[in-house]
């Protein structure tokens, strides 16, 4: 049981760390301006500079902040529903199947661009339809989850990779999805991202109290007067909605859903009135920490998040994976 103390302890310390880590980030690159400079650039006497850190860093640091949040909290519910501590948007095909019709509608539909978050939220609720009913056999296994979502979400990311490298000249958003580059993003990304994001958190925080009933045993939560089928659906949704706007606007970014919730429940405990809003505190810190680390360590050329997001989520998802194995003998 996680005392109040280091819940607040907890809150305020990744607050502190994500301040001072955007602060880090508006900095960062060959354009560079004071603090002072920067404050009199927004509010005071019209700057260049603090103009073009404006337009092309604000948009790529908030994008990645609510990127990170929707990520993080779309893994925590995900792993109450279906009760698969291993469960993530990434590894079940959820992304996959939302970045493939993303792509699409970016390449072949362009006047449909605002629709997008819509139309990968349905590409996202397809691939985890088509994964939760192939893995149903009298019940949910983690270990079919797992291995039947790998199999959807390589078959969808396939087809993706298939349909970018046919489409010739298709434009450079059609590239930064596949890559999941946060470059070159807008303002109008941020609102995009921004107003379908809250709405999912939103939904987030009322599913709370369903998620931990979901975490009881199925018996027990009927007992309690629970529609466990109705509240796992409703949950579920709500993830595939967070995973798949973000996906529309970033691109497929793996392991962030899986890692940041076991680090939020180490340090939250497993309440998910808690744990909800911490987890989108802390998964923004770390998707805006791997954009960071990526623009950084191999300067002038940069690294997508989502590859350091690979590099670093491998092992901890090996270490996981061995951590349950007795879980997935059952």
């Amino acid at each position: 049981m996680v005392s109040t103390a280091r819940r607040i302890a907890a809150f305020l310390v990744t607050a502190a760390a994500l301040f001072a880590l955007a602060l880090l980030a508006v900095n960062t690159g060959s354009l560079q301006v004071s603090p002072e400079q920067l404050i009199n650039g927004l509010f005071v006497a019209f700057d260049e500079d603090v103009s073009v850190v404006y337009d092309l860093r604000f948009p790529r640091i908030i994008i990645a902040l609510v990127g990170g949040a929707a990520m993080a909290v779309s893994g925590v519910l995900l792993q109450a529903a279906i009760r698969n501590p291993l469960a993530d948007p990434g590894i079940i095909g959820i992304n996959a199947g939302a970045s493939l019709v993303a792509v699409v509608v970016t390449a072949l539909f362009p006047a449909w661009l605002a629709f997008t978050p819509a139309l990968a939220f349905a590409g996202g609720m397809v691939a985890f339809l088509v994964v939760y009913s192939l893995s149903w056999k009298g019940g949910l296994s983690p270990l079919r989850v797992i291995l039947i979502g790998v199999a959807v979400g390589t078959m969808f990311s396939g087809l993706m990779a298939a349909f970018s490298s046919t489409g010739g000249g298709v434009s450079s958003s059609v590239a930064s999805l596949v890559d999941a580059n946060i470059t070159m993003k807008t303002w109008a990304d941020v609102q995009t991202i921004a107003v379908y994001t809250a709405a999912g958190l939103i939904l987030a925080l009322l599913c709370a109290r369903r998620c931990d009933m979901l975490a009881l045993e199925d018996k027990t939560a009927r007992a309690l007067g629970v529609e466990v089928s109705a509240s796992r659906f409703a949950v579920s949704a709500v993830a595939v909605l967070l995973a798949s706007v973000a996906t529309a606007i970033i691109g497929p970014i793996s392991f962030l859903g899986l890692i940041v919730p076991h680090m939020a429940r180490i340090l939250v405990g497993t309440s998910h009135r808690a744990l909800i809003p911490y987890a989108a505190l802390l998964g923004a810190l770390v998707l805006l920490a791997a954009d960071t680390v990526g623009r950084t360590i191999a300067a002038p050329y940069e690294i997508s998040a989502a590859v350091i997001m690979a590099v670093v989520g491998g092992p901890v998802f090996i270490v996981l994976l061995r951590g349950a194995r007795a879980t997935y003998g059952e």
